[in-house]
């Protein structure tokens, strides 16, 4: 590297710096010399910048760092210790460069600084600490603790890679993925490394998945690091030092991005704009789906399936877990208990009843076997070093497995998917991708990927296999359902598996902490970038009682992935399996899923086109209120409704924070003021819930599975406000992807009220047509006497108040304006 600076200062090699070198020594044996010229001209040569577009090259002639201008409000930063850096490859970033509309560097006495038109990165001459200001306020939002610094790993090659941060005295973190314990970071130390984690306990660490990403929030303001390294990394939030904060790995580059906010929404929508957000789902995954490990033979799952309809309980989905198969040898079946699987699938949807099937990424060692005789000849199998395959027992008994990190494998193994597909299963759980084996845990080190051409050992490839064995369903699956969407759900992933399914928190248990630990688990996973995720209903190992099951569902009515699962060796756990009064309040919640289900998918809408997360923590809510920095039970489920499910035993009311405005409780209607806490009641029969007045909440009439009925209109519940609130409902196909081509149709609402009139306006964006042709409208809170009724200047005659107070008529769905007067 070559670059002559504005002032015609030296070019830095070893010669200028031995040079400086004998001359401070020099003037260190003559006391009356001054240094300060000296320093002075240290500092303007150690740190020399080379520019290439939108990236820039320090180097102190050995180590080098890039600094590279995403948008203007994200900075990537990479270091090379000696020069040299890694291929420039991510599979959680599919694009690095965003719209940047300005960027400048300038050079100051004692550093660089690299300025978008929000934020500067201060890279320092001397020992290249970096930090980050805010442009507007001159907030320093993250600054170096000590240099990035690195050791070499003798007995792998490469280097362990380190950066330690300045921690505010007030800061507080969030995000990381998949941890357990409280949602607020601070004072903890954490670890990621994909791990099966059976029946994992409170602050457990690590678990199934890794994120390397989290928020930091100080004096109201947060930004966010995301630390792209493949590798087995940990995070420091000032355990070890109060006032430090630090990650580092076990290999693999110096990569991370600064994410500028300044609100928590900001740094998780920005984060999503790096690894992509996921995809529209199938709307019938956003309904009840019925899980066990495992129901067989055939007659069972129909008896599960029947149990539904007949006590008219909605479920849209039912899971073969590995049993299903012969053998436990993946796309096979088990002739004895599913004698014609088709019919059986055909038959369950023919009640609206989709089929989801397991598959694992442990492919049996048997030359009868055609996947592994197809695997073994194309050698599609991980091998080790000394070039044996690598070979595990999982449940099939010895395996050897697929390299997901190959692209040419990934491709086969979406094709197998193609008899499952055409026998009319919808979606695919993958399981055991940690990856785990039986014994030794995962793969050993030594194990050799193909990681897309730029090759790895298993542990730069560890923590993203699971993810790649997802990427290669998902697409497997979209091209052989044409068009339709698939639906996929991993246990294991890294950064970005959102573009490719689903999740859960894994094998959880039937106990009131794991209830609490699941509700935070998940909106720990929304704050992290993956907002399709839910936990198994219930507990999948232990025996929870009715009490505990029912109030999971309520919680679980309100998570994006809403599914009951339990261990084979458990009581069965159907909604109906506790009796009453719990069968019919488990179906008074899940029924109310059904009704919320256009809202839940215009949120859904929101996060794919957006990054808005579908559960939005309180801190992200509201984060200039410091008590929320430790609040972790109530959650915004979009931007309209507040969720503070009960997660203690015998509990019949507890205290519930709402935040500033004002809320309608969802059961009675009562509007409270938020900025406080409130005492609500909660018996087993309901669950705090509240409404954000000035909302439009689109409601479905109850179905007992997505698309059963045909709608003559839709219900629209506006709650009043006397000032001005917008919302927005969002329809289409349902199952196509005909809304990247925009055959969807977004509606805008716009509601606005004062002591004698209400407005509703709508606005209409995108070419679907939707097929019913009324809105049937309940007006909630409505503060005087209804007397007139006019859409866009047309008078509609027929409304009625109830004895509860709430106004009802009907418009056409094409209405511009609705304007509701006392006189």
């Amino acid at each position: 590297m070559e670059e002559i600076n504005e002032k015609g200062k030296e070019i830095i090699d070893k010669e200028n710096i031995q040079e400086i070198v004998e001359e401070t020594i020099q003037h260190l044996n003559n006391p009356v010399n001054d240094l300060k010229p000296i320093v002075k001209r240290y500092l303007s040569v150690v740190a020399k910048v080379q520019t290439e577009g939108n990236k820039f090259y320090f180097s102190d002639g050995e180590a080098k760092v890039e600094i590279r201008v995403v948008s203007d409000e994200i900075i990537r930063v990479r270091l090379a210790p000696h020069g040299v850096f890694l291929a420039d490859f991510s599979y959680a970033v599919p694009v690095v460069d965003q719209k940047v509309t300005a960027f400048q560097l300038e050079e100051k006495e004692d550093h660089y600084a690299v300025s978008t038109p929000v934020i500067t990165c201060k890279i320092r001459k001397i020992d290249f600490c970096i930090s980050f200001v805010e442009n507007l306020s001159q907030q320093v939002m993250s600054e170096d603790a000590e240099p990035m610094h690195w050791e070499e790993n003798v007995d792998f090659g490469g280097y362990y890679v380190f950066a330690t941060k300045k921690c505010m005295p007030e800061e507080n973190f969030f995000g990381l993925g998949d941890k357990s314990g409280n949602l607020n970071l601070r004072g903890r130390r954490f670890q990621n490394w994909n791990t099966d984690a059976y029946s994992f306990g409170w602050n457990q660490d690590p678990l199934y998945r890794t994120i390397p990403f989290y928020t930091g929030l100080h004096q109201q303001a947060a930004y966010g690091i995301f630390f792209d390294n493949t590798f087995r990394s940990y995070f420091d939030f000032g355990k070890e030092d109060y006032n430090k904060t630090s990650f580092w790995s076990d290999g693999g580059e110096l990569q991370y991005y600064y994410i500028h906010g300044p609100h928590v929404m900001d740094v998780v929508k920005r984060y999503q704009s790096v690894t992509g957000t996921h995809p529209m789902p199938p709307k019938w995954a956003l309904g009840f789906h019925q899980c066990r490990w495992s129901y067989y033979p055939e007659k069972k799952v129909k008896e599960i399936a029947e149990g539904f309809r007949s006590r008219n309980i909605p479920c849209d989905a039912i899971y073969l877990d590995i049993d299903y198969m012969d053998g436990y040898r993946c796309f096979t079946w088990n002739k004895t208990h599913f004698p014609d699987p088709k019919k059986m699938i055909k038959e369950l949807l023919d009640i609206g009843m989709k089929t989801v099937v397991m598959i694992d990424p442990g492919i049996k060692v048997d030359d009868d076997y055609w996947v592994f005789k197809e695997g073994k000849e194309n050698n599609f199998f991980c091998r080790r070093s000394d070039d044996y395959y690598m070979e595990g027992h999982v449940w099939p008994g010895r395996c050897q497995f697929p390299d997901f990190t190959n692209p040419k494998v990934r491709e086969w193994w979406g094709g197998l998917y193609k008899e499952l597909v055409e026998m009319g299963v919808a979606g695919v759980w993958n399981d055991m991708n940690e990856p785990a084996v039986f014994g030794s845990g995962t793969f050993p080190n030594d194990v050799r990927h193909n990681f897309d051409g730029f090759r790895g050992s298993h542990r730069k490839a560890h923590n993203v296999y699971g993810t790649q064995m997802m990427r290669s369903t998902y697409d497997g699956l979209k091209k052989l359902m044409r068009n339709k969407r698939p639906f996929t759900i991993t246990r294991a992933g890294y950064a970005g598996m959102q573009r490719y399914g689903s999740v859960w928190t894994g094998d959880n248990v039937a106990t009131w902490e794991h209830l609490k630990m699941g509700n935070i688990q998940c909106q720990r996973m929304a704050m992290s970038g993956v907002p399709f995720c839910g936990t198994d209903i219930g507990g999948f190992s232990g025996e929870p009682d009715g009490e505990l099951f029912t109030r999971w569902i309520q919680l679980g009515t309100f998570a994006p992935f809403m599914r009951a699962h339990s261990a084979g060796d458990t009581a069965e756990r159907e909604p109906w399996s506790f009796g009453e009064p719990f069968t019919s309040i488990n179906r008074k919640f899940i029924e109310l899923r059904y009704r919320l289900l256009p809202y839940l998918y215009s949120v859904f809408w929101e996060h794919h086109r957006y990054g808005f997360p579908i559960l939005r923590p309180m801190v992200m809510l509201e984060q200039e209120e410091m008590s929320n920095n430790y609040r972790e039970d109530e959650f915004g489920y979009g931007d309209k409704i507040l969720v503070c499910p009960i997660l203690e035993q015998g509990a019949i009311s507890r205290m519930v924070y709402l935040p500033k405005g004002q809320w309608y409780n969802f059961w009675t209607h009562e509007l409270l003021d938020g900025g406080s806490e409130q005492h609500i009641e909660a018996s087993i029969e309901t669950m705090p819930l509240f409404v954000k007045a000035g909302a439009v909440i689109p409601e479905y009439p109850v179905m007992q599975y997505v698309g059963e009925k045909t709608l003559d209109e839709v219900m629209l519940n506006v709650y009043f406000a006397d000032y001005e609130v917008k919302s927005f409902f969002f329809e289409d196909h349902g199952d196509t992807f005909a809304y990247e081509q925009d055959i969807y149709s977004e509606k805008k609402f716009i509601v606005k009220g004062d002591t004698k009139t209400l407005l509703i306006e709508q606005t209409t964006e995108g070419l679907y047509t939707v097929t019913y042709e009324l809105y049937n409208f309940n007006i909630i809170g409505i503060p005087f006497n209804v007397k007139r009724i006019t859409a866009d200047d047309q008078e509609i005659k027929e409304f009625y108040v109830d004895k509860g107070g709430d106004l009802h008529f009907k418009s056409s769905k094409n209405f511009n304006v609705i304007k509701i007067f006392t006189s």
